[in-house]
């Protein structure tokens, strides 16, 4: 697995985290881990799974698609609907 880079990695954490923490109601911190903890944001380090094309917005749909179904790949972002 080649990993992105750490600002990037960076950049897409802020961003999720932040509509993570506005929609949820997690602080920021549980809504760090929350995201860091997940399939997506693993998907999101290893640079052959092409999230990095995807803007924020859509990151942060991939994740809310694996805390509802467990699967992030069930995302139309993924599935390619």
């Amino acid at each position: 697995m080649k990993r992105i880079e750490p600002e990037i990695v960076d950049y897409y954490n802020s961003e999720v985290v932040q509509m993570i923490a506005e929609k949820y109601g997690y602080d920021e911190m549980d809504a760090l881990r929350t995201f860091v903890m997940s399939k997506t944001h693993e998907m999101l380090e290893d640079e052959d799974c092409g999230l990095t094309s995807l803007g924020a917005g859509a990151v942060f749909e991939i994740w809310e698609s694996e805390k509802v179904t467990g699967d992030p790949r069930n995302s139309i972002y993924i599935r390619g609907e």
